[in-house]
């Protein structure tokens, strides 16, 4: 797949998995008795209403990870505000693995009923595989590996990254202040230094590739 392609594939991609993402986190909230994400427009999957200028910009340039506006929440409308966090905090990473799920069920059910197999479609020319259908499977095949990134990158457990309120669920109260001293832009900094070292995808790299073998 060219780069211009890929391009044009990641953005209504982009536009469905950060949205889906940012709607299951809001959506869990509100059936937690959290009226705050639909007062604040949030249970919507309308794009406008979740993107993230530079968020979408990172997703863009990297092709794998980025962050959409975050869903505003109150805890304190939770029966268990430790539980209601760490389920908030699956439903996003929960939502991209469905769609990664459905996606590459998509891309068998195309190979099935081609005859083809997922090597066969990217080694050889438009002329033995028709454009519609190598496109197609391109399409769908990058959008498991999108969303599938962005389940991974989001479940890493530093603030503001959904991990950290799902691991913060299953410890005891007194290490919540490790994760609030990373909170604000502490955890980012710690995060794009991670980025720019190259160790975060040295982390996430082999998970993605397992998940995708998986799938696929």
């Amino acid at each position: 797949m060219s780069s211009i392609q890929e391009l044009i594939f990641i953005i209504p991609i982009l536009l469905l998995s950060l949205s889906f993402h940012e709607y299951s986190h809001g959506k869990v909230s509100y059936m937690l008795g959290d009226p705050t994400p639909k007062m604040m427009g949030r249970l919507t999957l309308n794009p406008l209403a979740h993107l993230d200028l530079m968020g979408s910009l990172v997703l863009v340039l990297t092709r794998r990870i980025g962050w959409a506006k975050p869903v505003p929440i109150n805890p304190r409308y939770y029966k268990n505000p430790r539980q209601g966090m760490l389920l908030v905090g699956l439903a996003g990473p929960g939502a991209n693995i469905i769609l990664a799920i459905l996606f590459a069920l998509l891309v068998k059910i195309i190979l099935q009923l081609t005859g083809l197999t997922l090597r066969h479609s990217y080694l050889y020319g438009y002329g033995q595989v028709s454009t519609i259908v190598k496109t197609t499977i391109s399409f769908f095949y990058l959008a498991v590996l999108v969303n599938l990134s962005l389940a991974v990158f989001n479940l890493i457990p530093i603030p503001p990254l959904d991990g950290s309120k799902i691991l913060r669920g299953f410890l005891p109260p007194r290490y919540d202040r490790y994760f609030l001293k990373l909170e604000g832009p502490v955890g980012m900094i710690v995060l794009l230094l991670l980025a720019y070292t190259g160790i975060l995808w040295s982390i996430i790299r082999p998970v993605i590739s397992l998940l995708m073998n998986l799938l696929l």
